[in-house]
């Protein structure tokens, strides 16, 4: 990598969101529509999305859905991870991947400076540029084999 890869240059832009008054059952039926194995959670100001936290599917089945809890009496803001885990638009892509390991998570909501949502980093988004990096050392370990190969028969 020529340059420095943050958060802002891999997440994805598109990201579902829902508010903390939804209730869960809806925010399932978005996480289908959309195919998506979480949504950001957001108040909706006048800078933007606001990030609160994060509801993946994990948190409806094993906290509602394993409990016998209706998803349809329970609030968004009722079964999200209690503990957000973000990151900011200009961290490097190796402080994001200690931030998740450390915190157990594997999906990140990007912000700016304000809080705002800017997209969402998945480990999946990093590990395709990591194994295209690690290809181009795997070619350039061979190519030194060649060359070897080649000037010192």
């Amino acid at each position: 990598m020529a340059d420095r890869l943050n958060a802002a240059d891999l997440c994805t832009r598109n990201v579902t969101v829902v508010v903390q008054s939804m209730a869960v059952d809806e925010a399932a039926r978005l996480m289908r529509e959309h195919h998506v194995g979480s949504v950001v959670v957001v108040n909706e100001t006048e800078q933007g999305r606001v990030v609160l936290g994060m509801l993946t599917d994990r948190d409806i089945v094993t906290g509602i859905v394993a409990r016998n809890v209706d998803p349809a009496t329970v609030h968004v803001e009722d079964a999200m991870s209690a503990e957000l885990v973000s990151a900011r638009e200009d961290e490097s892509i190796v402080d994001v991947l200690s931030a998740m390991r450390r915190k157990g998570v594997r999906r990140v909501p990007v912000v700016d400076g304000q809080g705002v949502l800017v997209g969402l980093l998945a480990l999946d988004d990093m590990l395709e540029v990591i194994a295209d990096e690690l290809r181009l050392v795997a070619q350039a370990i061979e190519g030194g084999r060649e060359r070897e190969a080649r000037t010192r028969p």
